[in-house]
């Protein structure tokens, strides 16, 4: 029989894992501060320590760290209330096995635990064959594929369209990421190896735009003081991506017809049509079909552009995402700023379920970035949150607030669902990980 050291102040929680694990065969001991789990490792021989992260006065990570420099043959998991990609690396950083997350899944702590004890036995048939180093994972791409329905549809329709040279027009809220969706298209085509230009139309005065597309020559207006390469040209064999296309001018929505239509472009100042080989990604946050109506975009550049159309959904569509996005933007903060925040408080994380980015992605990548300048500790608190977010959450607060009605209304949503938690979640708007928080405040199983 395995014999296992849980380390767990949360008196509760402690006794309710000690029970679970011994229905399941395991001999267990309890520590509840990092000082007694230290003295009976040091009396004792575990086949497995399973600790938490956050201890009074003392850092699960720190111990977990600790006692592989001791006891390097005792495999170590780490258990945390605040599931994220960077407490995992972190900790297997450092050394432990693996870790789970609270409130704990009771299938997946069976085979997190089952897993570490295999470890060593697997390792002995090994030794003799020693593995190759692993390599640090490196980002090529900020797009992060979720586990919502828009998320997937999202990365359907990217591996899709992606091999074709198929002209494709991203419709979606400010901030939800066009750009991105665009990258990862061109990253998972034929043209990956050339060159991806991104050009934010409205940022262009149409005076200038001809000179910006397709190049000048010395002298062929005033300030032209040196011959230059336009965009299409700079994307030759690779992908153009035009960031809110509805913005330009209708002389330059003529102008673009003209390159996309006939695959050439005339610099300003030349006689000489240059060839070009591009891809054309467009992207807007408004309805063009509208504009087309109204007469303001031109209705052939509409559907030369819009061969395959893509929806870029914002955050309040992809709520199951949050977290997964906000881990992603924490790791990307960490880098960035120096700095080694190991996740949110739950606080925090509620807050965010409830607040409604109206900014999407972009607002949430600026919040944890100034969030993660502004802590001190090992986690993102309240404290760190700019005031809009609490503006937002006092004035929902009525709506859902932490009342007999939630309660209810958890159950109802389980009962429906035949206590299908996933299913439940959904038709509350909340993702599972908040579903199991709640189910804890309210002692419902």
């Amino acid at each position: 029989m395995s014999k296992i050291l849980l380390v767990e102040d949360d008196v509760s929680f402690c006794k309710m894992l000690e029970n679970f694990l011994i229905r399941k065969d395991y001999s267990v001991e309890t520590a509840f501060t990092a000082e007694e789990a230290k003295n009976k490792v040091k009396k004792d021989n575990f086949d497995l320590i399973i600790t938490d992260l956050r201890l009074p006065n003392y850092d699960g990570i720190q111990l977990m760290s600790e006692f592989k420099k001791e006891f390097p043959q005792i495999p170590v998991i780490l258990m945390t209330g605040y599931s994220d990609v960077n407490t995992a690396v972190k900790a297997i950083k450092n050394g432990a096995s693996d870790y789970i997350s609270k409130p704990f899944n009771p299938e997946e702590v069976l085979l997190v635990v089952s897993n570490a004890l295999q470890k060593e036995t697997i390792e002995e048939v090994i030794k003799e064959k020693p593995l190759p180093k692993p390599r640090k994972a490196v980002q090529t791409s900020e797009f992060i594929t979720g586990i919502s329905p828009a998320s997937k549809k999202l990365a359907e329709y990217i591996q899709l369209v992606s091999p074709t040279n198929m002209s494709v027009l991203i419709i979606g809220e400010s901030g939800t990421g066009k750009e991105v969706i665009a990258k990862s298209i061109h990253q998972n085509s034929i043209r990956k190896n050339n060159n991806f230009i991104a050009v934010d139309c409205g940022a262009i005065p149409k005076e200038l735009a001809a000179s910006e597309f397709f190049g000048h020559l010395k002298g062929s207006f005033t300030g032209a003081i040196n011959d230059k390469v336009g965009y299409f040209e700079a994307a030759n064999g690779g992908t153009i991506f035009l960031d809110e296309i509805g913005n330009l001018s209708y002389e330059n929505q003529i102008q673009l017809l003209r390159a996309l239509q006939e695959r050439k472009i005339k610099p300003v100042g030349s006689n000489k049509e240059i060839e070009v080989d591009i891809r054309i990604i467009t992207a807007t946050n408004e309805d063009l079909r509208e504009a087309v109506k109204k007469g303001d975009f031109r209705e052939d550049l509409y559907h030369r552009i819009n061969e395959f159309s893509i929806h870029s959904p914002s955050l309040r569509e992809r709520n199951e995402d949050l977290m997964i996005f906000a881990d992603f933007f924490l790791e990307k903060a960490n880098e960035q700023l120096n700095k080694d925040i190991i996740g949110f408080s739950s606080e925090v994380m509620t807050i965010f379920q409830n607040y409604k980015w109206p900014g999407n992605l972009r607002e949430l990548q600026n919040i944890i970035k100034r969030a993660t300048l502004l802590s001190q500790g090992n986690f993102i608190e309240k404290g760190v949150l700019p005031s809009e977010l609490f503006q937002q959450e006092t004035a929902d607060e009525s709506q859902f607030s932490l009342s007999d009605n939630e309660k209810d209304a958890i159950i109802n949503a389980l009962a429906k669902t035949q206590n299908n938690k996933s299913e439940a979640a959904k038709l509350l708007q909340i993702n599972r990980k908040t579903l199991y928080n709640k189910l804890k405040l309210y002692n419902l199983d």
